[in-house]
């Protein structure tokens, strides 16, 4: 049976997820599974290997999908067990790295304003935009990330070079900048020599080989193996190599090539020719009779190398590079056997099939997953995307191989089968070990029947490797390997197993009398990068880092993920959008001042028909409620509550009976307390006769209003309306808003709310949960003006000591403060900071400063937090309440570290989680707010102006502290929590805004 966990928002590298894939397919009692992400590449590797679920099919591309295939549903236990320890222990290893961790380019570029080069491993389907922006930022590239189009590589390669940058790549996995190592290379030796590589296994075969030789490499810069194909014509390479002839600290230039086109391999030999320095190099599948000039033309990458050495070395280049090899009679028992070639390196797989097929007289036949093909040899390139569709590379991990030995092992006509062990950083800890046990099986298998099956291995890699050259030739050997010093000299001994022969002829110097070309002049931008240490934007795979900082390079890790979920729709809009960035910016700086520039005062508190003309506007008897627009009928459980006990209050009904008549009669007008400049906590349900406390932003004489609290439990804003709920809203009426009103008065301008706010925040309240340093600090304003009022003794005390009782009492002040705030930075506002945060407990809703009074909604969320004896998750209302006003404007949840005493009350955990939280809402902030700084958080001001744009790209979203009521009408808070914004409210407001720009959205 299929069983499947989705992972909401939880972005992982695609080499972790293979690795722990085998580790959870390894499990007894787990038939087989499958962890990836949502992206649709994955979804169709899921769909062939049968384990597409209808829950998969829902995934987004940053949604972690896990897939199991076991017998019973206790087995999903142990898997996810597995699986969170596994993350953990990643998570843990991040956190251990020295390198500094972002979450997007402008941070990275922030925190390493020197770096000169962006390093790709992510999805290669969103690669391109991120790539240019990485050229549009100054970098060089260097991409490992492939499948990119030949037509977006051509226009990248372009956009490089008219910036005067280099572009490594596509498919670039292989580099070496100033003896700094890059993606999955070798720890070879510094020197002289410089090389110009489609990348991969041929840089490091020969680099390796180099080292070994006692020479050195100070530069290994990669093209991708397209670059010479005549649609790019050498852009890379080209510059490439003028780069290494500008550079003084290389004396000699290699060059490794693919099968070139012929007239763009024209191009480069002349400008080859035209250099003042030696040049080797070698365009695989050519057989050169001669060296010719200034370039020494190889046959193999072993005589490359070789060449190469001796001319950084001043010796005598040879005629022939050609060790003799030996081979005992037992060997030549397998002349009518095969030969297989199981190959992790695709360059190596290349130059075993040129050889064999030179030797042979074969045609190079391709296949079915074979690069060649034929009665007698078979060479397999398992690196090719055919193998590696949802499974890690081979040079990761070995079971793709040792599947494929015990395949061919066990086939009669089988001989001898043919291997590349590659070492160096990003590679398998211990390759050789790992295929040892399994080689060790078969041949003793073919011993026990008779037959003889030989065993031929090149370890590509250095003694400085991680996994140690010596020590990995001498596990294969153990096992009866024939392990080479070369691929070269591993493919001689194969073919010398059936009697044939690799022959190489003498080569001589002849002069060189084509044409020559002038040398361009080297960029300022690639003359620094060969001049120094590279400084690395590393955006992917975080293993990239070790080997940088090894050799003294610098690199900042950003943890990239797709943008805006993938959703390719919005990540159009996305890359539209920057092109307004200075624009859009400049507006939102706008609106950002007039928050930070916000003087709230508490002015007054007054019946809500007083200041709210639509009350005397209507014939029908209104209610306000929070959140986007509601009618009776979709109303949940807390807010036709509150409606049932206002109706009470009101003495429209005198039960809940009556006053349900009225209500399933239409006999009451809603609207939204945002409409009328007003806010309301859970149900938001304000009636005529509320006392609201009245708060005026002196900025621009704006004003809102928001009824008082009543404090907790059973109370009409969760829906409660009992008769305690209904006498304590009369008093409120009757006793503490005249009082307040009065005391308020007693003030030249009202109480000044800015210095509240600014005091309680370094005392530990963030406003939306925790407000009882707030509240006191209230409290110490207003009751030495309740001592001066000609009121009752007993009032005063009753009200005083209702205020001191009610830790929660400034939260409804400070909702009116977030509202005056929001009215007026949005006033004749344009840009895409969110003006409105608010729920109904049906949709989600906000409004953005571009376009004013428009919602845009979606499904709420429901909390998740603690919640009082006797309830459970079960019995809570979905998301509801204005009171994320608070949240709009920075503080709530948006400021959890302000308040790290309750992040355990709203299910948070604890301070690490608590600062976590205001880390993430920084990344979707324009801004912070230094006037209400925050100690424990370095005195960082409170995140300010959410941007819709920064949402929908990282798939962030604002996080709420919430009261929890209880769904049924009647029943009051049963606990608190936290609870995020739906994405689909910016997603919306995005295409909208991007509509009103003029941009095409479809």
């Amino acid at each position: 049976m299929l069983y499947t966990n989705i992972l909401k928002n939880n972005y992982q590298d695609s080499i972790n997820l293979m690795r722990l894939t085998k580790e959870i397919n390894s499990l007894n009692q787990v038939n087989k599974s499958q962890i990836m992400m949502g992206t649709d590449a994955n979804k169709e590797i899921l769909q062939t290997s049968n384990l597409l679920t209808d829950e998969a099919k829902q995934a987004k591309p940053n949604d972690l999908i896990i897939v199991v295939d076991a017998n019973n549903k206790s087995t999903i236990d142990e898997v996810m067990k597995k699986i969170d320890n596994s993350l953990s222990d990643l998570s843990t290893q991040k956190n251990n790295l020295s390198t500094k961790e972002v979450s997007n380019l402008d941070d990275a570029l922030e925190e390493l304003p020197e770096a000169n080069m962006g390093l790709f491993s992510i999805a290669g389907e969103y690669a391109v935009p991120e790539i240019k922006k990485a050229l549009d930022k100054g970098l060089h590239v260097f991409s490992f990330t492939d499948n990119i189009s030949l037509e977006d590589e051509v226009s990248l390669k372009k956009i490089a070079k008219e910036k005067g940058l280099l572009m490594m790549g596509p498919d670039c996995g292989t580099g070496i900048i100033s003896g700094t190592p890059l993606a999955f290379t070798n720890a070879v030796k510094p020197g002289n020599i410089g090389i110009v590589a489609a990348s991969g296994t041929g840089i490091q075969e020969v680099t390796t080989i180099i080292d070994r030789l006692g020479g050195g490499v100070l530069h290994a810069i990669g093209t991708g193996g397209r670059d010479l194909k005549g649609e790019i014509g050498a852009i890379t390479t080209k510059e490439a190599i003028v780069g290494l002839e500008n550079d003084d600290k290389v004396e000699v230039i290699c060059l490794i090539s693919k099968p070139p086109a012929k007239e763009v391999r024209d191009d480069v030999y002349k400008l080859l020719q035209s250099l003042s320095k030696p040049v080797v190099a070698i365009f695989l599948g050519e057989n050169p009779e001669s060296h010719e000039g200034n370039v020494y033309l190889a046959h193999t990458l072993d005589e490359a190398a070789r060449i190469t050495v001796d001319l950084a070395n001043n010796n005598e280049i040879k005629s022939i590079y050609l060790d003799d090899i030996t081979y005992d009679a037992s060997e030549r028992r397998t002349s009518d056997k095969e030969v297989v070639g199981l190959y992790s390196g695709g360059t190596l797989a290349e130059e075993a099939k040129m050889m064999i097929s030179e030797s042979s007289s074969l045609e190079p036949v391709q296949k079915d997953g074979y690069i060649l093909h034929s009665k007698d040899y078979k060479i397999i390139d398992l690196g090719d995307d055919e193998y590696t569709r949802g499974r890690p590379h081979p040079m990761i991990d070995p079971q793709t191989r040792i599947d494929k030995i015990k395949e061919y092992a066990n086939k009669d006509g089988v001989g001898t089968i043919l291997l590349d062990v590659v070492l160096g950083y990003g590679a398998h800890e211990d390759m050789a070990g790992a295929l040892a046990p399994t080689i060790k099986e078969v041949k003793e298998k073919a011993k026990n029947q008779g037959n003889i099956l030989n065993f031929v291995a090149t370890v590509v890699g250095t003694e400085n490797d991680p996994q140690g050259y010596s020590e990995s030739r001498e596990k294969l050997e153990e096992v009866g390997v024939y392990v080479e010093d070369s691929n070269q000299k591993a493919v001689r001994r194969a073919l010398g197993f059936r009697g044939e022969k690799f022959n190489e002829h003498e080569k001589n110097l002849k002069d060189y009398t084509g044409e020559t070309v002038d040398i361009p002049e080297i960029s300022k931008n690639i003359s620094e990068l060969l001049s120094e240490k590279p400084k690395v934007v590393n955006i992917g795979i975080d293993n990239f880092n070790e080997a940088i900082r090894k050799f003294k390079g610098t690199s900042v890790q950003y943890n990239w993920k797709p943008r805006a979920g993938g959703n390719k729709k919005l990540i159009k809009i996305l890359d539209e959008l920057d092109k307004l960035d200075e624009e859009i910016n400049t507006e939102n700086n706008q609106v950002i001042d007039k928050i930070k520039k916000a003087q709230p005062f508490l002015v007054d508190v007054v019946k809500a028909k007083e200041v709210i003309s639509e009350f005397s506007e209507v014939n029908e008897k209104l209610i306000l409620h929070a959140g986007p627009p509601i009618q009776w009928e979709e109303m949940t459980g807390p807010m036709k509550g509150s409606c049932i006990g206002a109706a009470i209050f009101e003495g429209w009904a005198n039960d809940k009976e009556e006053a349900m008549e009225l209500f399933d009669k239409g006999n009451i007008k809603f609207t939204p307390c945002h409409h009328v400049n007003a806010v309301g906590p859970m149900g938001g349900i304000t009636s005529a006769n509320m006392p609201v406390l009245v708060v005026e932003n002196k900025l621009e004489n704006i004003r809102a209003y928001c009824t008082m609290n009543e404090g907790i439990g059973k109370v009409l804003r969760f829906g409660a309306f009992s008769e305690e709920v209904v006498e304590r809203l009369q008093w409120m009426r009757d006793t503490l808003g005249p009082t307040l009103s009065k005391a308020v008065k007693l003030t030249d301008e009202g109480i000044n709310l800015n210095v509240i706010i600014a005091k309680a925040i370094t005392m530990g309240d963030e406003f939306h949960q925790r407000n009882i340093a707030a509240s006191l600090n209230f409290l110490k304003e207003v009751a030495p003006l309740i001592t001066k009022l000609d009121i009752s003794e007993e009032e005063k005390f009753e009200v005083i000591k209702f205020l001191s009782d009610t830790d929660q009492f400034f939260l409804n002040i400070m909702m009116a403060t977030g509202k005056s705030i929001v009215d007026v930075a949005r006033k004749e506002a344009s840009g895409t900071v969110v003006t409105t945060m608010t729920r109904n407990g049906v949709r989600f809703g906000i409004r953005i400063a571009e376009l004013g009074n428009e919602w845009f909604t979606a499904p709420v969320n429901t909390p998740k937090g603690l919640y009082f004896t006797g309830f459970s998750e079960e019995d809570g209302n979905p998301d509801i309440g204005d009171s994320s006003i608070t949240e709009t404007v920075g503080v709530g949840g948006m400021s959890m570290i302000a308040a790290p005493g309750v992040t355990r009350f709203v299910g948070a955990g604890g301070f690490q989680d608590a600062l976590d939280v205001s880390n993430e809402m920084s990344e979707i902030c324009v801004d912070s707010n230094q006037n209400w700084t925050i100690p424990n958080w370095d005195f960082k001001g409170a995140p300010t102006g959410i941007d819709i744009r920064k949402v929908v790209e990282t798939g962030i979203t604002p996080i709420i502290n919430t009261g929890i009521a209880h769904k049924e009408p009647g029943l009051g808070q049963v606990g608190a929590g936290t609870v995020r914004a739906p994405i689909e409210c910016f997603e919306k407001a995005l295409v909208a805004y991007a509509k009103s720009k003029g941009i095409e959205v479809e």
